[in-house]
C-alpha cells in the first residue's frame, strides 16, 4: 500500500510538472478498450411480461397453456437478469408439462450458476432425454462439466455441439477450452485443424485467431467495431471479446487483467448471452480461490 502511495504521489508531480511546460494537451482515454454504455432493458420485454401475467390469470387456461405462458414469462425474466424471478416460472412450467426439454435446458444453466453441478447435470440429461437433437443442451451439459472440473467429459459433450455446426467459431472454440485444460499442445493443434471448417470473413473468427496466436491482442481489440451496424450488437460483441479475453489471460495465468475482462463483459449487460452469465461465476470462482 505504501509503494502504491509513493507511486501515486510521483505520478500527481509529474502530471502537475507537464501541466506546467504544457499549454495545451491531448486528451488520452482513462480505459484504454473498446466501451460502450451498458446494454439498455428492452421496454418490450418488460411489456410482455405484463401482458403474460394479465393471462397467467385467467381461468380457462389449460395445464399446457399455463406451462407454455410460464416459460416464455420465464424467458424474459432471465433476458432480463432476473434469474430467481425465471427459476420460479421454469419450475411451475415443469411441474405442470414434465415434458418440456428447453425448461429443464435454462434449469441446467442456472444451477450450473449456481454451482450445483451435479443438478445441473441431471437437467441436461433429462433434457437431452426428452429431445436428443437439443444441441444446445449439449453445449450447456459440457459448459457444467468444464465448471465442474471434468473436461475431458466435456470435450465429448462439446465436440457433438461442434459436429452439429463445424461452420461456428464459438463451437471450435468450446472444444479448445476444454481440451487445453487437459493438453494445451494438442488442443492447438486441434484448434488448428477445426479452423480449417471455418468462413475466415465472420468476426468470431478473429476469435480463433486470438487463442491460436495469429493475431496480437492490439489488432483484435481494434477491429471489435469493424461491420457493427447498431449499438446492441456492439454491447453483445464487447461481452463476447471481453470474456473470451479474459479466458486467454486467465489461461496465461494473469488472473487481475483476466478479472478486469470478466467485469468488463458484465458491464455491458449482455443478460441473455452465456459469455455474460460465465463472466459472473468466473468471478465468483476466482475470489473463492483467493479467499481459500
Amino acid at each position: 500500500m505504501i509503494l502504491k502511495h509513493l507511486a501515486l504521489a510521483s505520478f500527481a508531480i509529474l502530471s502537475l510538472s507537464a501541466c506546467q511546460t504544457t499549454t495545451e494537451s491531448e486528451p488520452t482515454p482513462i480505459v484504454n478498450v473498446p466501451f460502450t454504455a451498458p446494454l439498455a432493458s428492452d421496454f418490450r420485454s418488460e411489456i410482455a411480461i405484463a401482458r403474460y401475467s394479465e393471462l397467467l390469470n385467467r381461468a380457462d387456461l389449460s395445464p399446457d397453456q399455463q406451462a407454455k405462458l410460464y416459460y416464455d414469462r420465464g424467458v424474459l425474466f432471465d433476458s432480463l437478469g432476473m434469474t430467481t424471478l425465471s427459476r420460479i416460472d421454469f419450475n411451475r412450467a415443469v411441474k405442470l408439462k414434465p415434458d418440456l426439454a428447453e425448461v429443464y435446458n435454462f434449469l441446467g444453466i442456472q444451477h450450473t450458476l449456481m454451482q450445483q453441478y451435479e443438478k445441473a447435470y441431471e437437467f441436461f440429461d433429462s433434457a437431452l432425454e426428452l429431445d436428443e437433437d437439443h444441441e444446445y443442451a449439449y453445449l450447456n451439459r459440457g459448459i457444467a462439466l468444464y465448471y465442474g472440473d471434468r473436461s475431458g467429459i466435456a470435450k465429448t459433450d462439446f465436440s457433438a455441439f461442434l459436429a452439429r455446426s463445424p461452420n461456428d467459431p464459438y463451437r471450435v472454440l468450446w472444444v479448445y477450452l476444454a481440451d487445453a485444460k487437459v493438453n494445451k499442445e494438442q488442443a492447438l493443434v486441434e484448434l488448428k485443424t477445426n479452423a480449417t471448417a471455418l468462413d475466415d470473413s465472420q468476426w468470431a473468427f478473429q476469435l480463433i485467431s486470438l487463442f491460436a496466436g495469429d493475431m496480437s491482442e492490439h489488432a483484435f481489440l481494434s477491429g471489435i467495431s469493424e461491420g457493427v451496424k447498431s449499438e446492441q450488437e456492439y454491447a453483445q460483441r464487447l461481452c463476447e471479446a471481453y470474456f473470451y479475453l479474459a479466458k486467454l489471460h486467465q489461461a496465461a495465468g494473469d488472473k487481475y487483467l483476466a478479472a478486469d475482462y470478466f467485469r468488463l463483459a458484465l458491464a455491458t449487460n449482455v443478460h441473455e448471452f452465456i459469455e455474460y452469465k460465465y463472466a459472473r461465476l468466473e468471478l465468483e470462482l476466482m475470489a473463492g480461490d483467493d479467499a481459500s
